[in-house]
């Protein structure tokens, strides 16, 4: 919520009047220093919406702020056109009120235009929450990462590594949005002080990694004339999507990381197909690259990737996962979601497994829900349920 500074106001006044936590607006304007604010300035006030009222009879600021049991000044702050001793009947004010959950409806295909319009809502009222882009799809999708908090331990999570497994975007976004309005209610989550975990630690989310694939699977084929022609023919014809796994180029973005590559290369598909094609070679699609990229960039601490389904926890790769650390990350993530965890598979070239050979980090990478994929949305309640408690924990452990 933008507002217009008066003379005198700080940052810190700001946070004592509105009950706002000082860190989340001084997060909120990365530009603004709490003494150099000057009357006409505009500032950014997270969590906080707008309500009409209409003037009964009667009334004045101080029985509207009685009674809505906010300070009067916040009322003369967001009515500053406003003579408080001309109020008539009739008449409309703006009441500031704390935003509530959800902000954002996730449980529905989530495409990347979806994913688009919550992330400008989310940034809109939670103006802490930060926004890079870090590469883009083969199609020129931006491929963006959204900061929360300010802590040393740097969090990462990622969705829809794969076209098909969408439903995991929604629900990291669902996450992302309690999350955020916990922060600005100072509501806990499962008995956590969410502020304690945005001090202590930086969640760098990756809601879509496969922007490309998500639309395939969700629209099905692209204007592209090159591209279409391609997954058509991959498709063998056929125009239902839905359970297209790979890029829109036909590679697997989780087969394309060098971590005993050469063994998925062997027993994968030969060419480009729907799903398990490892590519020419590792780190050919930029997708793939985009997330590598990113590590080296951000710095992860640890690594948790969303995928669907099995409702199981892998966690280690060759030996090379720290220990005691991700053990002890595991059975705290068993524990909290119901999910089976699981330290070894056959299976190699992937992102959390590269990441666990090249930086001696825990890293997961976690199969929500069960079935076949893609996931139906009538699931959509349950994995939240089970995920919400994982993703705490990997804030706070």
């Amino acid at each position: 919520m933008e507002i217009t500074v008066r003379n005198g106001d700080s940052l810190w006044y700001y946070s004592r009047l509105l009950s706002i936590p000082f860190n989340l607006i001084k997060d909120s304007n990365p530009k603004v220093m709490s003494l150099d604010l000057v009357p006409g300035q505009k500032v950014q006030i997270p969590g906080i919406t707008i309500q009409r009222y209409k003037i009964k009879k009667g009334d004045s600021f101080f029985t509207i702020a009685e009674n809505k049991s906010i300070p009067v000044d916040a009322l003369y702050l967001f009515n500053q056109a406003v003579n408080p001793m001309k109020i008539s009947p009739n008449d409309e004010i703006s009441i500031p009120v704390f935003m509530s959950f959800p902000t954002i409806e996730a449980k529905r295909k989530y495409d990347f235009s979806a994913l688009n319009e919550d992330v400008e809502k989310l940034i809109k009222h939670y103006p802490f929450i930060k926004k890079q882009t870090i590469g883009f799809s083969v199609l020129g999708k931006p491929i963006d990462i959204l900061s929360i908090g300010n802590g040393q331990k740097k969090v990462h999570v990622n969705g829809s590594f794969h076209g098909n497994e969408w439903i995991t975007t929604a629900i990291l976004m669902k996450f992302i949005n309690e999350y955020a309005q916990a922060l600005t209610t100072n509501k806990h989550l499962n008995e956590r002080d969410p502020l304690t975990l945005y001090r202590d630690s930086t969640l760098l989310a990756v809601p879509m990694v496969d922007p490309d694939g998500v639309d395939l699977a969700l629209n099905g084929p692209p204007e592209n004339e090159e591209y279409r022609e391609l997954v058509l023919k991959l498709n063998h014809g056929k125009r239902d999507f839905s359970d297209w796994k790979a890029n829109i180029r036909g590679v697997d973005l989780n087969n394309q990381f060098p971590a005993k590559w050469e063994i998925e290369q062997k027993r994968k598909p030969q060419e480009p197909a729907s799903r398990d094609f490892p590519g020419e070679k590792p780190l050919t699609e930029p997708e793939a690259i985009a997330m590598a990229d990113a590590v080296e960039r951000f710095e992860f601490d640890r690594v948790i990737a969303l995928h669907t389904q099995g409702k199981e926890i892998y966690w280690g790769f060759e030996g090379d996962e720290p220990m005691p650390v991700s053990g002890d990350l595991a059975a705290e993530f068993e524990k909290v979601s119901g999910y089976k965890a699981i330290r070894y598979v056959d299976s190699y070239a992937g992102y959390k497994d590269w990441y666990i050979q090249e930086y001696k980090r825990p890293g997961f990478t976690v199969e929500l829900g069960i079935g076949v994929n893609p996931l139906p949305l009538r699931q959509f309640d349950q994995i939240y349920k089970d995920t919400r408690g994982l993703l705490l924990a990997g804030l706070y452990m």
